[in-house]
C-alpha cells in the first residue's frame, strides 16, 4: 500500500506536458471528475487520432494563457453542481502537486466565472494518494518550473 500525503483545500499545482507552471486549484471530494479552465477549444486529427487545441487559462493578479495540445480520450457529458449538462472533451495529462508528478484526467470547460481554473476531483486525489485536511490550504510547495520529477 503507497503511503498519503496531506494536502489542504486549495493547492498550487502545474501541468509540466502543457507547459503550464502556477495553477491555484481547488480541492473537490464532492466532484468525480477533475476539470481545466480552457477556451478556444479546436478539434483536430493527428495520425489517425482525435486530438484537441485550446487555451488553458491561469494566474491570479495576471490572467495568462497558453496554447496546448492534447490527445482526446473521450467526450463526456458532466453533469454540473447546479445540474445542467453539457459535453466536454476529456484529455489526459501529468499533474504536479507537491513534489508529486502523476496522470491526470480532466474534463476541458469555460471556468471563467471561477476562482479556481483547475478544480481536482476525487478520482484524481485517489490516484495520487491524497488525504485532505479541509482546515488547510496550500500545504504543498508550489511548483516553480517544468523540471519536474518525471517530466519530459
Amino acid at each position: 500500500m503507497k503511503s498519503h500525503s496531506t494536502i489542504g483545500l486549495r493547492e498550487w499545482v502545474a501541468l509540466p506536458d502543457l507547459g503550464v507552471v502556477g495553477l491555484r486549484a481547488k480541492i473537490d471530494t464532492g466532484a468525480r471528475t477533475s476539470a481545466l479552465h480552457a477556451t478556444d477549444i479546436v478539434e483536430f486529427e493527428r495520425e489517425g487520432e482525435r486530438w484537441v487545441r485550446f487555451d488553458a487559462h491561469f494566474g491570479t493578479l495576471v490572467q495568462r494563457r497558453h496554447r496546448c495540445e492534447a490527445r482526446v480520450l473521450a467526450r463526456k457529458t458532466i453533469r454540473s453542481s447546479n445540474g445542467q449538462t453539457q459535453a466536454r472533451y476529456v484529455v489526459r495529462t501529468r499533474l504536479a502537486l507537491g513534489s508529486h508528478v502523476w496522470p491526470v484526467e480532466f474534463t476541458l470547460t469555460c471556468r471563467k466565472h471561477m476562482r479556481y481554473r483547475l478544480l481536482l476531483g476525487s478520482l484524481a486525489l485517489t490516484d495520487g494518494h491524497w488525504l485532505i485536511d479541509p482546515s488547510r490550504k496550500y500545504v504543498q510547495k508550489k511548483p516553480q518550473t517544468l523540471t519536474l520529477p518525471g517530466a519530459q
